[in-house]
């Protein structure tokens, strides 16, 4: 017989009492254990490579002006260079009056 346990390891995290006592209320409403939760997360990481997390709220109205404007001054060239090291940025900055 196959043992679903024979090829797998441990991890040991550290987390808050109450937050894994609401994630395993998560798991379980979706008819997970929270062991396999992590597992469906992991494999999504390693498919993907990608860590995607979703905050449930929509950013605030001064975000989205803020990045609005960021955008515009993007597509006007209003960016500053890019630097090979801490010290050019430091001293554009300096040239900058910053």
């Amino acid at each position: 017989m196959y043992n679903v346990y024979m090829n797998t390891a441990v991890i040991n995290i550290k987390t808050e009492k109450a937050l894994k006592k609401r994630v395993q209320n998560i798991a379980s409403d979706l008819g997970l254990s929270l062991s396999a939760l992590i597992n469906v997360y992991l494999k999504q990481l390693v498919r993907t490579r990608r860590v995607e997390l979703d905050l449930g709220e929509e950013p605030s109205n001064y975000l989205k002006a803020v990045i609005r404007e960021a955008e515009e001054n993007y597509k006007k060239g209003k960016t500053s260079p890019a630097f090979k090291t801490g010290k050019e940025a430091v001293k554009w900055l300096e040239k900058q009056g910053v």
